[in-house]
């Protein structure tokens, strides 16, 4: 059993994001931090996966549907990814990146204290792009939860990028938001769990994190990119009205 998680999700390689968040002393203090994918699709691929990887033992990871994307481009089963900015990202990664990628699971359970199990996922346990959000059905969450396991009670997922807790199916659904891709507010956001759950916020200087990318970055929209991104111009109405069509709800 593990006494504090920091959960890091939908990083999108941002590295002045994941590095701020890195340097919070409750997620340098954690037991383990867990990656909940979507972790290397955005303007800095390489480098965020070299500084996590290089985290050893301390970093527990899970593959989300933007990573299989690269991977899939990369091996050829796909010739295009819905992002704009998979295909530069796809082609950032060294071939070690790559199949570390192919390999990771997509799911994970931790006992953790004062949580009991833990299952943690992308989007959900059973699809790595399926949508719920804070405001789905019960009987949606009942249907998306059913085959988990009933000694997990509490499970931490990611993939729309908006932080939320409920309680669904019985169980405490947690979702830290999005470090590198913030929708609707500021900031790199982030989870601590145990005993309880805290939803974090670390604040980043933004101009000079885009003006880093800017120069750091293949993609050739990088600066535009990270100005709308980081200044998380897209709105939580916005992503709202994207995603809902696709938790089962009427139109």
């Amino acid at each position: 059993m593990v006494t504090q998680v920091a959960v890091l999700s939908d990083i999108h390689a941002v590295l002045p994001a994941v590095e701020a968040v890195l340097a919070e002393p409750d997620v340098a203090a954690a037991d383990l931090i867990v990656l909940t994918g979507d972790i290397a699709c955005g303007p800095q691929p390489a480098q965020v996966l070299d500084l996590l990887t290089g985290l050893g033992d301390r970093v527990a990871w899970i593959r989300g549907n933007a990573d299989r994307e690269l991977v899939e481009y990369r091996r050829g089963l796909r010739t295009s990814i819905p992002d704009p900015i998979g295909p530069s990202a796809a082609e950032s990664l060294r071939d070690d990146h790559v199949d570390f990628l192919e390999r990771l699971p997509t799911s994970l359970t931790l006992a953790v204290e004062g949580l009991g199990e833990v299952l943690f996922c992308h989007a959900t346990p059973r699809d790595d792009e399926e949508v719920v959000l804070v405001d789905s059905a019960a009987k949606r969450w009942a249907e998306v939860l059913a085959d988990v396991d009933p000694a997990v009670t509490t499970v931490v997922c990611g993939h729309t990028h908006m932080p939320f807790t409920r309680l669904a199916a019985g169980r405490l659904v947690v979702n830290p938001g999005s470090v590198g891709m913030p929708y609707g507010r500021l900031g790199a956001h982030w989870a601590l769990l145990g005993p309880g759950v805290e939803l974090r916020r670390t604040l980043l200087d933004v101009r000079a994190a885009t003006a880093r990318i800017a120069a750091d970055s293949a993609f050739e929209q990088a600066a535009e990119w990270a100005d709308y991104v980081l200044n998380a111009r897209a709105t939580e109405e916005e992503a709202c009205a994207i995603f809902a069509p696709h938790d089962g709800r009427q139109r």
